[in-house]
């Protein structure tokens, strides 16, 4: 029985800062927009009677303040869901107004692991500071971790990480497992729980992903997880990923998927259930689970989907 880790990264947009937009315009394109964010995504979880993961950014707290923060993490545990540590380290540095001129670097695999570790526990701090709980999972922004991120989690007492994503392997994502790695284990004193893969095309990858995955493969994804008695089943979506990248309107495709999604796992809850990482769920580690095999039928019908996304819905006014 698949312990299903539903997972949303919560994050402001760096590309909203870069252009210039104040604050509110910011959280609302990236945590609210077009109808389709956090508490749209908060009200459908809890008609479905579902567990999520909202791995929370609290580093534009350095830039924005505390209160920005806090007014994302508040919605979240009220409604019965978890925050957990995410983590973009290029907000260290930045200032409001500067175009993004200054900023820190990119990808927290540039850092040591000592300026790793102060990364890290600077977000803690920040994560609570905003009233969430101390962070028991973590995972890095843009997938971008490797073992000396994982050995800086297990020194701050962090259990958890979930940024192995072989779909973004050797780069960012570096932590020094196989692509095809979607099994949890234990590795560097962190119980590792990576992003579930589909093989795409025979040995290519794409992880499960609201905007990456057609419907029947999500639902395909979820059978062969609960077929084969996988430990873990890992699927990604972001605050802001239903609407557009404009955030003008919902991108009706996404929406689709994700309605079907929670559907989907609210009707396999015995066989598949949702799991929050502050649960401690007993992951086995050391099995070999595999990724769904291609189908050439699937990937031709999301490719008609995702055209369809990018012409269409991504051009919504």
């Amino acid at each position: 029985m698949p312990h299903v880790f539903l997972t949303i990264d919560t994050e402001f947009r760096w590309g909203d800062h870069a252009a210039g937009l104040a604050l509110p315009a910011i959280s609302e394109r990236s945590i609210e927009p077009a109808g389709v964010g956090l508490a749209w995504q908060l009200d459908l979880l809890a008609r479905h009677g579902l567990k999520a993961t909202f791995f929370v950014d609290p580093m534009p707290a350095l830039v924005y303040g505390e209160e920005a923060i806090a007014r994302v993490v508040a919605p979240i545990l009220a409604a019965g869901q978890e925050v957990q540590l995410h983590l973009h380290p290029n907000w260290v540095g930045a200032h409001p107004g500067d175009g993004g001129a200054t900023h820190g670097r990119f990808e927290l695999i540039d850092h040591s692991r000592d300026a790793q570790a102060a990364l890290l526990a600077k977000g803690i701090a920040l994560l609570t500071a905003a009233g969430a709980p101390a962070p028991v999972a973590f995972r890095a922004g843009s997938y971008a971790a490797n073992d000396d991120t994982l050995s800086a989690l297990a020194m701050l007492g962090i259990r958890y990480d979930s940024s192995h994503n072989g779909a973004h392997a050797p780069w960012p994502s570096a932590i020094g497992l196989p692509a095809a790695q979607i099994a949890p284990v234990c590795r560097r004193g962190v119980m590792e729980v990576p992003v579930t893969l589909i093989e795409d095309r025979p040995g290519r990858y794409r992880n499960v992903q609201v905007c990456a995955l057609s419907t029947a493969e999500m639902r395909a994804t979820i059978d062969h997880a609960v077929d084969r008695g996988h430990e873990a089943l890992t699927i990604v979506s972001h605050s802001f990923e239903l609407a557009n990248r404009a955030a003008t309107a919902p991108n009706r495709v996404h929406v689709r998927r994700f309605e079907a999604l929670c559907a989907m796992l609210a009707a396999r809850r015995d066989a598949a259930p949702t799991a929050h990482f502050a649960d401690r769920p007993a992951l086995r580690p050391g099995r070999d689970d595999a990724p769904l095999p291609p189908s050439a039928l699937r990937l031709r019908w999301r490719q008609v989907e995702q055209a369809w996304s990018t012409l269409v819905e991504e051009r919504a006014a």
